[in-house]
């Protein structure tokens, strides 16, 4: 019998940018896409479309996201560049100490000692509340009805969906970790594709949402929930904890690269380790990008700033120097005439003081939204808060144990963020939201999409398309297997460390929208490398 649900594709197909006038949502899984396009066409904003699609995605897309995640979103709105930081603090109650006399050298990875407090709730309450044209209970209700209702898992989930239950039934064996089991494994494995997966808690938690304006989450019935799964388990998280999250709107971070402007989140996210490197890059001439010259330099600047950034990044307020002593041209200077004709190991430098979801929308307006939202690992801590589907993310993990780093484990503090969404702008005029998701693999994938389009002028589909790489450590660095091979092996010859990588899932997955200043036809650009869609009108 024909098999409808082979996901084996033999063959190399091209996508096409994508263009529309009216309206567009650009997002890894195709129903999400549609939910943010189905709140435009009922009138609302790119605002409302942003939220009701970062929504959807918890529910259709729960291996990379969920209500239990932080979020970060970059807003352009009539003719203004907003930034919001919805990441979520520790614990008061933590410590160094207190991890270490719970058995604990360093930040393990699941269970309650990495879980933060969730910030995504609280940034789509936030954005709907300073920007949106409709009701949060209306924007909510495309999320609301797919977990009610349920849906038919798509390829790429599944996939991840499979590694993940595989991982967990081999390390998570505690009892606290069987509702994850119960709400994401409910027939004793994970969803095949096109089999139909819903949670009802899960709705009745977005419903709640919905209408207290995520109140409830905070400081309400849900916190409730929360606090008590934690206290029972000897958790640090606490009520007052989830009471004293308030999203913060934050001023974006740039840089001028070729006369585009080049905006990102401040610390505590990563964002400024994309900036850095193109601030470095941008001394250079690049006259081709199938060059090694092009990758080799690319390489180099991006191992320089992730040094500074490993160095440097946690919660601004406790940075020893600020974004603008790391993104000065001198400090830009300075670290570029590090890069040699040979692959450096990289080091941090001292400036002078002074598995994710990434959405991207835009309306008729000339409204854009670049928003991303996380539980860091997958699924995250493993913990699902009984009655509620909500998985607790364990962003926690990225804390240093060691009292002397800048990002050392406190209570009360934001740590060194990987999540990041981009904006690109000219002449104080908007080109559109990009981004990519993927761990540490996101300021590298900002640097190469950036430059894919500023230097080498490909659409956003073919900027997106292009092989990627990605340096690991040291020198180590991954090549995807549609790399040009001569390529990776003359940057081996300069003495990279490159390993050639079949599977495209530690490359990150990006989305693109520009708009066209003068028609204002949008163009758009999705994933290949995941069930990427763009919709639009």
């Amino acid at each position: 019998m024909m098999s409808f649900h082979n996901q084996s594709y033999p063959y190399h197909v091209k996508r096409n940018a994508t263009y529309a006038k009216n309206g567009m949502v650009a997002t890894s899984q195709p129903l999400a896409s549609q939910a943010g396009l189905e709140i435009l066409k009922k009138g609302g904003n790119a605002v409302d479309a942003a939220i009701a699609t970062a929504a959807c995605l918890t529910v259709v897309e729960p291996t990379s996201n969920g209500i239990g995640g932080d979020a970060f979103a970059l807003v352009w709105m009539k003719g203004d560049l907003y930034g919001l930081n919805s990441s979520g603090r520790s614990p008061e109650s933590i410590s160094i100490d207190a991890v270490k006399e719970a058995g604990f050298e360093e930040i393990p990875k699941y269970g309650w000692t990495p879980v933060t407090v969730p910030g995504a709730p609280g940034a789509w309450a936030a954005l709907s509340e300073r920007f949106g044209k409709l009701a949060l209970n209306e924007v909510l209700q495309p999320a609301i009805q797919y977990a009610e209702e349920g849906f038919p898992v798509s390829p790429t989930l599944s996939k991840y969906w499979k590694k993940a239950y595989k991982n967990f039934s081999e390390h998570l064996t505690d009892s606290i970790f069987t509702e994850w089991f119960q709400t994401f494994a409910p027939k004793g494995r994970a969803p095949e594709a096109g089999e139909i997966w819903s949670s009802l808690d899960h709705a009745e938690t977005l419903r709640s949402i919905a209408e207290t304006g995520a109140e409830s989450f905070y400081r309400g019935e849900l916190a409730e929930k929360i606090s008590s799964f934690s206290n029972e388990n000897n958790g640090f998280l606490t009520y007052d904890d989830l009471a004293a999250h308030q999203p913060d709107w934050v001023d974006p971070i740039k840089v001028n690269y070729r006369g585009y402007d080049v905006w990102e989140i401040p610390p505590n996210g990563q964002g400024i380790v994309a900036l850095q490197a193109l601030n470095i890059l941008k001394g250079f001439t690049f006259n081709e990008k199938e060059s090694v010259s092009t990758y080799h330099k690319q390489i180099e600047a991006m191992k320089l700033a992730f040094a500074d950034g490993e160095e440097h990044i946690t919660e601004e307020k406790h940075m020893y120097c600020s974004s603008d002593d790391i993104l000065c041209d001198e400090y830009g200077e300075a670290r570029r005439n590090l890069i040699t004709d040979d692959a450096l190991q990289p080091e941090a430098g001292e400036p002078a003081m002074s598995g994710t979801v990434y959405l991207a929308t835009a309306d008729n307006e000339g409204n854009m939204v670049s928003f991303i939202q996380s539980n860091y690992m997958g699924f995250g801590s493993g913990l699902v808060v009984p009655g509620t589907g909500i998985a607790l993310q364990n962003r926690g993990h990225n804390f240093s144990m060691n009292p002397d780093h800048v990002n050392a484990l406190a209570g009360g503090k934001r740590t060194y963020h990987t999540i990041i969404p981009g904006f690109l702008t000219k002449d104080q005029q908007p080109v559109g939201p990009f981004g990519v998701m993927g761990g540490f693999m996101q300021p590298q994938g900002h640097v190469q999409v950036m430059m894919n389009t500023i230097d080498f002028g490909l659409n956003p589909q073919a900027a997106l398309d292009a092989p990627r790489w990605q340096w690991l450590k040291d020198k180590k660095v991954e090549v995807e297997h549609s790399f040009p091979h001569h390529i990776a092996q003359e940057l081996a010859e300069k003495g990279h460390d490159i390993t050639m990588q079949l599977e495209p899932n530690s490359f990150g997955r990006g989305q693109m929208i520009w708009r066209d200043p003068e028609s204002g036809v949008l163009v758009g650009g999705t994933e290949s490398r995941t069930d990427g869609t763009v919709a639009c009108w």
